[in-house]
């Protein structure tokens, strides 16, 4: 879904959850939310969105015109079908900018207040939540810039012989395609960049380096995992995690291990640098397959925890 331009037809406020909500002529978005609403906080759903476009489908089925704020909706917005976007998206002004947190959520039926006076509620489908990233004055009529969340990822292959021509780089490509299929699975877009290098750890750290400056969100290395005269992958590495997660290493070394003790000797890292989730893993397709079959288990949680998204 590219950028493009929505308009805020109401903001609207309650003082107590499970009501809806009333129209005003402005709200105020800081840190925790918006302000003398019931939903502020320093949590992830600070603020929600909905589209009239959610609201007309409801409209027609209940054949009765719904208020702004009546399904709880802190602002109504019209020119994109909210529950289209992804986490991390973001909506945008000169004013102020929010984050999509969450889509949708869970519907409490007749222990909601709203449900009951209402009957029905478009909310646990269709609206979204959002946290306030810079603070601002919000009223009906502002124009916000939609902006998706691209995710970068950055594929380091170390190798001598296949940087200088010798031999195809296999678990580069190999690491890219599984990493094309789960970010299409989940529905997340991605860019990644693919890097060809000697054994040499002053090009790695300069990678590396460079990657945390670029904010990456993910980078994978292949290669110099081993224990040779060349093998130096996992010190570089270490030297820039700001938080190890040996959990994840240490589970594909013994599932694997278990059957083929070679796999035990395996000295793969994973870990956060910055904003980063960084993994090292070995050179061999057989292996990136392994390892990329495992990671993808806790990838997307792990980069909810790193933008601190309580998310279960």
């Amino acid at each position: 879904m590219e950028k493009k331009t929505i308009e805020v037809l109401a903001v609207n406020i309650s003082e107590r959850k499970g009501t809806v909500k009333h129209p005003v002529d402005e709200i105020e978005l800081f840190e925790n939310g918006v302000k003398g609403d019931a939903h502020l906080g320093a949590w992830h759903r600070q603020v929600s969105m909905l589209a009239t476009e959610s609201i007309q489908k409801f409209e027609q089925k209940a054949n009765r015109k719904i208020k702004f704020g009546e399904f709880a909706e802190n602002i109504t917005t019209k020119g994109l079908e909210l529950f289209h976007s992804k986490p991390f998206d973001r909506f945008i002004s000169d004013q102020y900018e929010l984050e999509v947190t969450q889509i949708g959520k869970k519907c409490h039926g007749d222990n909601c207040a709203i449900f009951r006076e209402v009957g029905n509620c478009v909310m646990p489908k269709e609206g979204i939540f959002v946290r306030v990233k810079r603070g601002g004055i919000m009223k009906a009529g502002d124009k916000l810039e939609y902006s998706p969340k691209v995710f970068k990822a950055r594929i380091i292959t170390l190798s001598d012989r296949a940087s200088s021509g010798e031999y195809e780089d296999r678990s580069g490509p190999q690491i890219n395609q599984l990493l094309v299929e789960y970010f299409e699975k989940i529905k997340w877009r991605l860019e990644i960049e693919n890097i060809l290098i000697p054994d040499d750890p002053k090009q790695l750290t300069a990678l590396l380096d460079d990657a945390r400056n670029k904010q990456f969100d993910l980078v994978f290395t292949t290669g110099g995992t081993g224990i040779g005269p060349k093998d130096f992958t996992p010190e570089v590495v270490k030297e820039f995690l700001d938080k190890e997660i040996p959990g994840v290493m240490e589970l594909i070394r013994l599932k694997y291990g278990q059957k083929k003790p070679n796999a035990l000797l395996s000295r793969g890292v994973c870990g956060v640098m910055g904003k980063s989730l960084v993994y090292a893993m070995p050179g061999s397709v057989k292996a990136v397959k392994e390892y990329m079959a495992e990671i993808a288990n806790t990838l997307q949680h792990l980069i909810f925890m790193l933008h601190s998204l309580d998310v279960h």
